[in-house]
């Protein structure tokens, strides 16, 4: 902040104070002696009456300019707050710099007073109309200009400290909106890996199928949006497996029915687990936990729906889940070849999974395949669990 000058006794007490909003708090804005103020008339000797004016009120910051055609320069190089335009000049007019100022800085112009010894009716309702905020005849009085100036400012600067408000708003709101999207999401993938610890599953399973997840989203239609969800909220897939008991998900041999009958509650376990919260990500999650075990053909659990019933998602993550689970290592299987686990998603095309989301893994093999790799699994741990 520039230094400012000592006031005279008699010097309004409006300047260097604090404004208050209509709500009546007390508003911390730019000292009214500090505003940019450009004077713009082909006169010098107006130029020097004003500046001497302006700065005996205690404004600190005053340029003046005889040549109306830098006025948009002078404008953006100082940030003015406020222009004192003639309109009778050379070459250019004041019609023609207010124009020039409209056309290139549109909202963002400052306020702008005509200071004029144009006295019809006629030249003052054109200035009004084409961008002037205020209209004063030469001679003027210098109580009178200097409280319009006054006014001007203040509603100037106030609308600035406003708008800096509502992008200081909009920051802090974008911010911790992101904060609890993060949040969700850390808790989301810890959640994930938690189930896949407790099925003798480890981190990268989720990371991949994930990933595979996120591929088939987007190639069958899906927005960035959509499928960014997708990729963040299909690690929950298996969170119900949590309420599954000991005896049933870590039991070695072949589940017996009843067992099997348990082992069935977990999409409905997590569904549960993730219901309570309406934000896009969870009820996401929620939908993918429910139905990624359901099958096309309707003979999947646990409610053995069928068809485009299935929600996208969870037939999208019944094909990454499967697929990536047939390639992976497991205490009790060695992982399948790429082409043996591809040609069981063939041959389960219109049983268990959709077929136009079977032609979309096709399509996007590669990259799958990519993935898989990308994501393996420590070659230490793959010969340890072989």
């Amino acid at each position: 902040m520039k230094t400012q000058k000592k006031v005279s006794d008699d010097q309004p007490d409006y300047l260097g104070t604090e404004i208050n909003d209509a709500v009546g708090q007390t508003l911390a804005i730019k000292d009214l002696i500090d505003a940019s103020i450009l004077v713009v008339d082909d006169e010098p000797a107006n130029l020097q009456l004003l500046r001497m004016l302006l700065e005996s009120e205690g404004y600190t910051n005053v340029i003046i300019n005889n040549d109306p055609t830098c006025v948009l320069d002078l404008v953006l190089q100082h940030k003015s707050d406020l222009v004192l335009l003639d309109l009778n000049m050379p070459v250019m007019d004041g019609y023609a710099v207010m124009n020039q100022l409209i056309s290139s800085m549109g909202t963002q112009v400052p306020p702008i007073m005509v200071l004029t010894a144009q006295h019809d009716q006629e030249f003052r309702t054109r200035a009004l109309t084409g961008g002037a905020r205020d209209y004063v005849t030469k001679p003027f009085d210098r109580v009178e200009l200097l409280a319009r100036v006054r006014n001007l400012l203040e509603a100037q600067l106030l609308q600035q400290f406003m708008s800096n408000q509502k992008d200081a708003l909009e920051s802090m709101v974008s911010e911790r909106t992101r904060a609890i999207h993060d949040t969700r999401l850390q808790v989301i993938r810890r959640l994930g890996r938690a189930a896949e610890y407790r099925d003798n599953e480890t981190g990268l399973h989720i990371v991949r199928m994930s990933k595979i997840s996120m591929v088939l989203g987007r190639a069958s239609g899906m927005t960035s949006r959509e499928y960014d969800l997708l990729l963040n909220a299909s690690p929950m897939h298996d969170i119900g497996k949590i309420g599954i008991p000991d005896k049933v998900l870590l039991k070695p041999g072949k589940l017996t029915k009843a067992e099997w009958d348990i082992m069935k509650q977990h999409p409905v376990i997590g569904a549960d687990i993730l219901s309570g919260d309406q934000s896009d990500l969870l009820l996401m999650a929620r939908r993918i936990a429910l139905s990624h075990h359901e099958k096309w053909d309707g003979s999947g659990y646990p409610y053995a729906i069928s068809g485009t019933d299935i929600p996208v998602e969870g037939r999208i993550v019944a094909i990454a889940d499967v697929f990536d689970a047939l390639t992976s290592v497991r205490p009790y299987k060695h992982a399948w070849p790429v082409e043996e686990a591809v040609q069981y998603i063939k041959d389960n095309s219109g049983k268990h999974f959709d077929p136009q989301l079977t032609g979309y893994f096709i399509d996007n093999l590669d990259e799958i395949i990519g993935i898989s790799q990308r994501y393996a699994e420590p070659e230490e741990e793959n010969k340890k669990e072989a």
